[in-house]
């Protein structure tokens, strides 16, 4: 019998993260064992490939950077492809625990798509200023429009279920945020199920940020921007396995 983990892809975007993707692939082995992973180099100049490599993973290499929603459209159609059923997220720069994939995964049998919450009781991971106040905005209207309550919907750790795969191997956004705050808006207008477990984060293990906090108000905008652009898109209709629409 073939086990959830052995279902599961781990899907690892990676922008020049040599100095972490090694140790994080390796704790991926580790706490799951039989998952396979695959890490997609987003256009790095690093040695993130030969880093990667060296600890086991499959890398699908990018010629340029398309961003995180880019490198995770080539994980979705990767596990097509090769018949993952799930796919999951986890971040190269070692803010996801590996371990948190099993509370994930415990919730599958009632959700397509399953988010990882950093505000929802677990760990002690605070942001503060405008980009807190964007996250608190746009939980409070996504959890509208998915019927769910969502606590963290720019959270990158998530996973998707066999329904979910199918839908973003085709439509999942590439603009910035598009993977966090569209995705969401794609998956609850083709009516998939999302649900959220609490989960705990880590600071970085190596590289930089990707977001400086004299940043933060320019966050605040471009959130409320994708949220906008994300709701004048026409609703995705998803074909279940026997070519009906649902």
């Amino acid at each position: 019998m073939v086990s959830p983990l052995e279902k599961t892809l781990v899907v690892m975007p990676a922008f020049n993260e040599e100095e972490s993707v090694r140790a994080v692939v390796l704790e991926v082995f580790e706490k799951l064992p039989g998952i396979t992973c695959l890490v997609v180099n987003d256009g790095s100049w690093d040695s993130t490939s030969a880093e990667a490599r060296a600890a086991g993973a499959l890398v699908a290499e990018l010629p340029f950077n398309l961003g995180v929603g880019g490198a995770m459209r080539v994980g979705f159609r990767y596990a097509l492809e090769h018949g993952f059923e799930n796919v999951v997220q986890v971040d190269a720069d070692g803010q996801h625990d590996p371990a948190g994939v099993l509370a994930l995964l415990s919730r599958l049998e009632t959700a397509d798509l399953v988010l990882g919450a950093r505000f929802a009781g677990e760990g002690d991971y605070a942001v503060k200023g405008p980009r807190r106040w964007a996250m608190l905005m746009l939980s409070r209207f996504l959890s509208r429009t998915a019927h769910t309550k969502l606590t963290d919907t720019t959270s990158g750790f998530r996973l998707s279920g066999p329904r979910a795969v199918r839908l973003f191997a085709e439509h999942y956004p590439a603009e910035y945020l598009g993977d966090t705050i569209e995705s969401l808006v794609i998956a609850a207008r083709a009516k998939c199920v999302i649900a959220q477990v609490p989960v705990a984060m880590r600071v970085r293990s190596g590289g930089r940020p990707s977001h400086h906090p004299v940043k933060a108000a320019v966050y605040l905008a471009r959130a409320v921007l994708a949220l906008f652009f994300a709701l004048l898109r026409p609703p995705v209709l998803l074909k279940d396995s026997v070519g009906t629409v649902s």
